[in-house]
């Protein structure tokens, strides 16, 4: 049965469509051109939300993290820079960590930012009744995991606390390698109080929100357009633009025509379709930029016939990813194993190859002989163009190779991720992008106490293999620990069919300069400018 959202969703795409199809056909007479101080890009779809204690999507944060800074913030090549805080202390052999804020920073309407901020989000963030998802990042805080987990009731025995208005203290329960990284990422930023408690969760609605990076919240029209402004008060001063337009058309061939008619300035993945980069792929407007952002087949081990890890490795073992940067054209790589090779655990060890004959006898083995008396299953997918190419693919393999027959079902983007954290399928596609360059980002979304391990599985032994690597100071034990850990999901129990490591495709119109990429993903249009000219 459709949920409310889920009708809503139907009727906003086709008012979307209806939008998209009159600007191009304004087009036809009278052609875009730059905007003066104003950046316009296509999100792809409707940020689930904007409060970063409860959203993990790229969608959500490609937002937040242009109307905040956090204590530190990335550089280009995503080294951590000083944000909030201007300075900082690595105390303890690595457990405790002072952060000295600068004074002179203020949120949009003119407060300060100070510690308290900080500490009353951090502790947001751990309270159970917020519900956030990403907790699980931060428990190496001391007492995190029990006041998150309700086996602690004082917040205020968090290990992280302001000790004055310009001093925040962080306490660690052991060191944390990756740790520095968190404090540049969403779920890290501070958050008001006084704000939160007057408009409960209409808080980040633009007449009420408030934030201290170098965007404001200026509009909101749901399934349409965001726009956020410059803000004045940023402590590096004003953003290279005024005014930053975020439209949600959800089709790739629409929002790269939009594109093609210079009514939108950057384009990105989410509206650059496979046939459109093999026509603009020589272009110099076009960007390619290597992710660390894994695709892959999940299933839920709590979901016949999935709970059967015979079933789960004879479906990863009758994929040929090689097919996959064939048919996407975007310098995608096939991925074998879960950890990119880019980073530290990255083991041949881990890899699962191609072999239909081994994933015959496991079927059969598992009592499906040739997919005889296998039942029919749906595989969920959001809805993009790219993306159905690629589990077409997959259909057409599993078929071929197993005899297995699934069904596939799309979904918009706020109902599937909605679907995907209520109750995950038996089988899904979905993607994992590193918030930070360090394999534990990876390796963690698969422990017990994870909001994101849609695939339901569990195990105390790779709890405790994530556990020692993370805290492990000698890099090489440590890559050895997430090699083991990778062995696990990846080949062993097979909970996830990895399938290809992405490619960023943007192209980006001669008028806009200082948009900058990383491996990460994360989007600050901070130093973009505009100019009015194409020449």
């Amino acid at each position: 049965m459709k949920t409310r959202s889920a009708r809503l969703a139907v009727f906003q795409k086709y008012f979307l469509a209806i939008f998209a199809g009159l600007l191009l056909a304004s087009c036809n007479t009278i052609r875009g051109g730059p905007e003066p101080d104003t950046l316009r890009i296509n999100l792809g779809a409707e940020p689930p939300g904007l409060d970063w204690d409860l959203q993990t999507d790229s969608t959500s944060f490609d937002v937040v993290s242009n109307l905040m800074t956090g204590l530190t913030q990335y550089t280009p090549d995503l080294k951590c820079a000083p944000g909030c805080a201007q300075s900082w202390e690595v105390l303890d052999g690595g457990t405790r960590y002072l952060f000295h804020l600068r004074h002179g920073m203020v949120w949009t309407d003119g407060k300060p930012v100070v510690a308290q901020d900080f500490e009353y989000a951090w502790q947001r963030l751990f309270n159970p009744a917020t519900a956030a998802q990403y907790a699980y990042l931060y428990y190496d805080v001391v007492n995190s995991y029990e006041f998150n987990t309700g086996k602690l009731k004082d917040a205020t025995q968090v290990g992280a606390r302001a000790l004055d208005p310009y001093t925040f203290e962080v306490r660690l329960k052991k060191p944390a390698a990756y740790f520095i990284y968190l404090t540049a990422i969403c779920p890290s930023y501070p958050q008001r109080k006084d704000l939160i408690a007057r408009w409960g969760e209409h808080w980040t609605d633009p007449e009420h929100m408030v934030t201290n990076g170098p965007f404001m919240l200026s509009k909101w029209a749901h399934e349409y357009k965001i726009e956020l402004v410059a803000n004045e008060k940023y402590f590096e001063g004003p953003p290279g633009v005024k005014k930053i337009k975020m439209f949600m058309v959800n089709e790739q061939s629409t929002a790269f025509a939009l594109y093609e008619n210079d009514q939108l300035d950057f384009v990105d993945n989410r509206s650059f379709s496979t046939s459109d980069v093999e026509r603009f792929k020589n272009s110099p407007e076009y960007h390619n930029v290597p992710l660390l952002r894994n695709n892959y087949i999940g299933f839920n081990v709590l979901k016949k016939p999935f709970d059967d890890p015979r079933i789960r490795r004879a479906f990863s073992l009758a994929v040929d990813r090689s097919v996959f940067p064939k048919i996407l054209r975007r310098n995608e790589r096939p991925a074998y194993c879960w950890i990119p090779p880019a980073l530290a655990g990255y083991s041949r060890d881990s890899e699962v190859q191609y072999d239909p004959v081994e994933a015959k006898r496991l079927f059969a083995e598992a009592g499906y002989p040739d997919g005889k008396g296998f039942p029919a299953v749906e595989l969920l997918y959001p809805a993009r163009e790219d993306t159905q190419l690629v589990v077409e693919q997959i259909q057409d393999q599993l078929k071929r190779n197993l005899g297995a027959t699934i069904n596939l079902q799309n979904e918009e983007w706020k109902v599937y991720l909605e679907h995907l954290h209520r109750d995950p399928p038996a089988i899904f596609r979905n993607s994992w992008g590193a918030d930070f360059p360090d394999p534990q980002t990876f390796m963690d979304i698969f422990t017990k106490h994870s909001g994101n391990n849609d695939t339901r599985w569990t195990s105390d032994r790779y709890d405790q293999l994530i556990a020692k690597a993370s805290g492990d100071q000698n890099p090489g034990e440590r890559a050895q620990l997430y090699a083991q850990a990778d062995k696990t999901v990846s080949r062993d129990q097979a909970i996830i069919a990895p399938l290809y490591l992405a490619t960023q495709n943007a192209m980006v119109k001669p008028w806009v300069s200082g948009l900058e990429f990383n491996a990460c993903d994360i989007q600050f249009f901070k130093h973009c400018k505009v100019t009015t000219s194409t020449k």
